[in-house]
C-alpha cells in the first residue's frame, strides 16, 4: 500500500506542470480553451496574485457560483495557492438557498456567471444586495451578508459594483512571484481548503470542511481504482460544485496527470461528441446521464473507440444500465463508488479488476488507508457478514467538521473518530460492501441529494399551509421523486400547481415536488413520531408506482 500524499493542491498542480509541462491538462469542446499543465499552473498563479491584489488572504472564503467553465477551475487552483477556502455553490440554487449559503459560509468573495437555465444569478445577487449597483467593486457593505465584499463576474457584460474576471490578472500586477511564494510557504496540507454544502434531515445545509489532504488523497485513490495515467482523458459532465466533479474527477486527474475534458452543463449529445472527438478513455456520470445517452436517437451515430472506464455513482445503479454501458459504450472497466461529502467523499470503490458481477452487485471494498465497519443500529456492536447495519468509516478522508456547527460535528463523528454515515449496509467475507438503504430521510433524485427538512421549512412559510411532510417516492427515471404531503390551515384554499409553483419560484428546480397530496392528518406512532414510510407506501398505491419501487439496483 502506497503512503498517503502530503501536499497542497497548489503544490501538486506545480508538480504536474514540472512532470508533464507540455501534456494537455484541460480541453473544452465548446470554446477556445485548451491548456497544458504548465499553462494551467502559470495562469492559476496569475489568478492567485489577482486575489491577493484584491485583498483576499489565507483563510478567507471564496465562493464560486458557476457551471463547469474554465473560470471555475482557475478559481479552484488560484484560491488554493493562497490558502483561501473555496466554497462551492450549487448551480441550481435560487434566492432562498444562496442567501443562506453566503451568510452561513462567511464568504468574502463571490465569483459568479450570469446565470444558468431559469436562474439569473446577477438578478439574485442584486436582490440580496440592493446597494450593489451603487457601490464601487470591492466595497460592498450589506448588513445581511457582512463578510461579502467582492463580486467577481465571469460573463461578457459589465455590471455595476462587480469586478470583471477579465481584469483579475491586472489586480495582481503589484504582487510579485516572491510575494506569492511567501504565502504558499505558509500553507499546510492539513489546512481546510474547500467547503461543500450538504444537508441532513434535521436542519439546513452544513458546510463540510475538507482539507488538501482530504481531497488530494481521495482523488489519488479514486484514480488508482481506474488505473488512471497521463495517457487517459476524462470527460467530466458532472458538476464541479459537487464532490463528484471536484474530487472524483478534477482531483483524480490532477493526481495522475490525466487530461480533463469538461462539459459546461450536461447534454447527452455534447457528451457523446466529446467522448468521440476527444478520444476520451473515461467518463463519469449518474445512472440517469448514462440512460439519456443510451436512449438518445443519435447514440448509434457515435463511436467511442478509446472509452474503457469511469465511475457510475450518485444513486443506485440499475443492473441493466450497467450492463448496457459495458456492452454498448465499451466501458468494460467502469467502476462503482460509494461515499458522502463528509468523507471527501469516496469510502469504497470497485476496481477495473473486479468482475462485472461484483461491479453490479456491490460498491466495492474500502479504499487504501480507509477503515469501515457495519454496526448494529441499536447497540453499536459490529455486525457479522451479510447482516445489515449502519456504515461507519474512519481515516484521513473524514472531514474536519461542519463549519460553525460543533454540535452537528460531534453527532456525525464519534469520540473514536468514526464517521456515522446514516446509511445502511452489509459486508461480505471478502470485504465487499452493499448499500441497502438509508437511516436518514434523504431523497436521491437522479444523483442529486435532496433533504426533505429544507423543503419542509420553506413550505411552512406559505400562509395556507399548516403542516407538511416531504418524502421520496419511487421513480423509474430518476430513482426517486419528491412528494409533498400537505395539511392546509382551516378554511385555506390551495391546489397542487400552486404548491409546485411556490417551490419552483424560490428553490432549485429539482426540489420541486413531482406529487402534492393534501391530507387531514399524518400517520404517527403512539409516541407521536410521524411515520413517513407509511406515506411512501400510500403514494406507491395512490400513483401506481409499484413497478418503480421494485427496480433491481446495485
Amino acid at each position: 500500500m502506497q503512503a498517503l500524499m502530503n501536499i497542497t493542491v497548489g503544490d501538486l498542480l506545480h508538480e504536474m506542470a514540472t512532470r508533464f509541462p507540455d501534456r494537455e491538462a484541460v480541453k473544452y469542446t465548446d470554446r477556445d480553451y485548451r491548456r497544458t499543465w504548465k499553462e494551467l499552473d502559470d495562469e492559476s498563479d496569475l489568478i492567485a496574485k489577482g486575489f491577493l491584489g484584491m485583498g483576499v488572504r489565507k483563510g478567507d472564503h471564496v465562493a464560486i457560483w458557476a457551471t463547469n467553465e474554465p473560470e471555475w477551475l482557475l478559481t479552484l487552483f488560484g484560491s488554493a495557492k493562497i490558502g483561501a477556502i473555496l466554497v462551492t455553490v450549487n448551480t441550481n440554487y435560487k434566492v432562498f438557498e444562496s442567501e443562506y449559503l453566503l451568510r452561513q459560509s462567511d464568504a468574502k468573495v463571490l465569483v459568479m456567471m450570469e446565470g444558468f437555465k431559469d436562474t439569473h444569478y446577477v438578478g439574485i445577487i442584486n436582490q440580496l444586495c440592493p446597494g450593489l449597483k451603487d457601490t464601487r467593486p470591492g466595497e460592498l457593505a450589506n448588513p445581511m451578508l457582512p463578510f461579502l465584499k467582492h463580486i467577481v463576474y465571469t460573463g461578457p457584460y459589465e455590471h455595476s459594483g462587480m469586478h470583471l474576471w477579465k481584469n483579475m490578472e491586472s489586480y495582481g500586477e503589484t504582487v510579485s512571484d516572491a510575494d506569492l511564494k511567501a504565502v504558499r510557504d505558509t500553507l499546510h496540507p492539513d489546512d481546510t481548503i474547500n467547503m461543500q454544502y450538504t444537508s441532513g434531515t434535521t436542519g439546513f445545509p452544513k458546510g463540510v470542511m475538507l482539507t488538501h489532504n482530504n481531497i488530494v488523497n481521495n482523488g489519488k485513490c479514486i484514480g488508482d481504482c481506474m488505473k488512471f495515467t497521463e495517457e487517459d482523458r476524462l470527460c467530466i459532465p458532472v458538476p464541479f460544485f459537487h464532490c463528484f466533479g471536484l474530487v472524483l474527477a478534477i482531483m483524480a486527474c490532477l493526481t495522475h496527470g490525466t487530461s480533463m475534458v469538461p462539459i459546461d452543463a450536461y447534454q447527452p449529445v455534447k457528451v457523446m461528441r466529446a467522448l468521440q472527438d476527444e478520444a476520451c478513455t473515461a467518463v463519469h456520470g449518474v445512472p440517469t446521464m448514462f440512460i439519456a445517452m443510451l436512449e438518445h436517437p443519435e447514440f448509434p451515430n457515435f463511436t467511442f473507440p478509446r472509452l474503457r472506464t469511469g465511475i457510475m455513482a450518485g444513486s443506485p445503479c440499475p443492473v441493466k444500465v450497467m450492463q448496457q454501458v459495458v456492452d454498448r459504450m465499451g466501458m468494460t472497466e467502469i467502476t462503482i463508488a460509494y461515499g458522502q461529502t463528509e468523507a471527501s467523499p469516496v469510502c469504497t470503490q470497485t476496481t477495473t479488476d473486479d468482475s462485472i458481477e461484483i461491479r453490479v452487485s456491490t460498491v466495492g471494498r474500502v479504499l487504501p488507508h480507509v477503515e469501515a465497519k457495519v454496526i448494529d443500529i441499536e447497540n453499536g456492536q459490529l455486525c457479522p457478514p451479510h447482516v445489515q447495519g449502519e456504515f461507519c468509516t474512519r481515516g484521513y478522508h473524514v472531514m474536519r467538521g461542519y463549519y460553525k456547527m460543533p454540535e452537528a460535528t460531534s453527532q456525525a463523528i464519534d469520540a473514536e473518530g468514526w464517521l456515522h454515515t446514516g446509511d445502511l449496509a452489509t459486508a461480505d467475507e471478502n470485504g465487499y460492501y452493499k448499500i441497502t438503504g438509508r437511516i436518514k430521510d434523504m431523497i436521491i433524485r437522479g444523483g442529486e441529494n435532496i433533504y426533505p427538512k429544507e423543503i419542509e421549512e420553506f413550505l411552512y412559510t406559505h400562509p395556507a399551509i399548516r403542516d407538511v411532510q416531504v418524502i421520496g417516492v419511487p421513480s423509474k427515471e430518476y430513482g426517486e421523486e419528491v412528494m409533498a404531503c400537505v395539511i392546509l390551515r382551516e378554511g385555506a384554499q390551495l391546489d397542487e400547481d400552486a404548491v409546485k409553483a411556490y417551490v419552483r419560484a424560490n428553490m432549485s428546480r429539482h426540489k420541486t415536488p413531482k406529487f402534492v397530496h393534501f391530507m387531514d392528518s399524518f400517520p404517527m406512532t403512539a409516541s407521536g413520531k410521524i411515520q413517513k414510510y407509511k406515506m411512501r407506501e400510500m403514494a406507491v398505491e395512490l400513483y401506481g408506482l409499484q413497478g418503480a419501487a421494485n427496480i433491481e439496483t446495485a
